[in-house]
């Protein structure tokens, strides 16, 4: 209880929010022979996808050929440890080497079991980061794969460990596929764009098998598991790179927490905002949100944000919420040093993605304006002003600058929700 006429909650709240991604953009007319377009190509291309698309595919492609053929050198491992051909020239009896390779399919299944099922929140967000995390993960699965030979009898274990990493990343590459794909779907033709990649995939599909033979076939491969295994090792960078290579050249119109942060930091910094062009190239696709300045951590529970003395907390929650008596969000500062410090975020009820934004924004004016005296309440207050002040026009030049608030997809964490009731009478 604050007073007689208002009490302050703190609930469990689950905040759903679905998104389709549409894009409008322009293209120019292609020079691809018309036959070889109606096969690999949708209907209408260029019109009918975004202008990214091409550029995206052509990439693809040389990343599954090498793809293939690293799978192509890493079934010759598994092979040789179940007995079937051996780099010492030992067998195993058939049976035997059909239940080891089923029991090891076996267990991999929980892999992708247990991304769609507790993961599956994470794929609007960033596609790009975790379609290029699939490929980390399913590379260290491809090592214990690789290691089969050198322990035939631990083949279960090694091939299971493999086999749990690979459909791990399986799990993260279906989602984060299928939302580049909507992407792609200028024109609602998600279903041929999907029938599409598979063409460009089977293609590629064929040479990468093709080639992963003719270097098995090459004198020295298959008599020295050295040679193989540098073989693949050079191979899978190159399809490491190729993947990087293909997600840098998607240019997507949504925003997420880390266009969101290049958006705002732009504005507060120098009063402009860039396209979405120049805001994918500079997105980093690798980088973790925890790891970006400044520190901002949303869904904070209130006994961390208010700290010291106990006695203090209800003058402390008494500031805050008349600060913030006007916005859907409660932003605090955690002072852990002279240089660092992290904003702390908590929602109230009914907090939408643009509360997040704007809590961004807040962040970000904070941390290019260090106070130079302690007084935070003076600080805040004045941060708030300038966001009343700011947040227009950078609403305003987003709009300019091609961004559609439509497409502001920045989720309200499922922590604790604030709720402030207002009684008639008190309690």
């Amino acid at each position: 209880m604050l007073d007689g006429d208002s009490k302050l909650q703190v609930q469990w709240e689950k905040h759903d929010e679905s998104s389709t991604n549409t894009v409008e953009d322009e293209n120019a007319n292609s020079s691809i022979p018309r036959a070889v377009s109606d096969f690999v190509l949708p209907a209408g291309f260029p019109e009918s996808v975004s202008d990214d698309y091409l550029q995206y595919m052509l990439l693809q492609f040389p990343t599954n050929v090498t793809g293939w053929i690293c799978h192509t050198l890493v079934t010759s491992s598994l092979l040789k440890a179940v007995g079937v051909g051996s780099f010492t020239g030992t067998s195993a009896a058939a049976a035997a080497a059909a239940i080891r390779w089923v029991s090891k399919d076996g267990i991999g299944a929980f892999g992708r079991l247990l991304i769609g099922g507790r993961f599956g929140t994470l794929f609007d967000d960033d596609p790009k980061k975790w379609r290029m995390y699939a490929d980390f993960i399913g590379s260290a699965g491809s090592i214990f794969d690789l290691t089969t030979p050198l322990y035939p009898g631990y083949f279960l274990p090694l091939a299971s460990l493999g086999n749990l990493a690979k459909a791990v990343g399986r799990g993260f590459r279906d989602p984060s596929n299928r939302v580049i794909q909507n992407h792609f779907a200028k024109s609602g033709n998600l279903g041929e764009i999907a029938a599409k990649e598979e063409v460009w995939e089977v293609g590629a599909q064929l040479v990468g098998l093709s080639i992963g033979v003719l270097i098995l076939d090459t004198p020295g491969i298959q008599s020295s598991y050295l040679t193989l295994t540098l073989t693949w090792l050079g191979v899978r960078l190159l399809h490491l790179w190729f993947r990087y290579q293909s997600l840098v050249v998607l240019k997507f119109r949504t925003v997420n927490l880390k266009r969101a942060r290049i958006l705002v930091r732009s504005h507060v910094a120098n009063h402009t905002v860039p396209g979405y062009v120049a805001c994918n190239e500079e997105e980093n696709i690798l980088t973790w949100e925890r790891f970006l300045q400044p520190r901002i951590s949303f869904g904070v529970p209130m006994e961390r944000m208010l700290g010291g003395e106990e006695s203090t907390h209800m003058d402390m929650v008494n500031m805050l919420l008349k600060l913030y008596k006007n916005e859907k969000y409660i932003l605090c500062v955690e002072q852990l040093g002279l240089e660092e410090a992290t904003y702390l975020v908590t929602f109230k009820e009914a907090a939408t993605s643009m509360s997040v934004l704007r809590s961004l924004w807040q962040a970000h004016w904070l941390h290019q304006n260090r106070p130079k005296q302690d007084d935070v309440a003076a600080w805040l207050e004045e941060s708030l002003s300038a966001l009343e002040d700011g947040f227009a026009d950078f609403i305003k030049q987003m709009e300019e600058a091609g961004w559609d608030q439509s497409q502001i997809f920045l989720k309200v964490p499922k922590e604790p929700v604030l709720v402030l009731e207002h009684l008639d009478q008190e309690v």
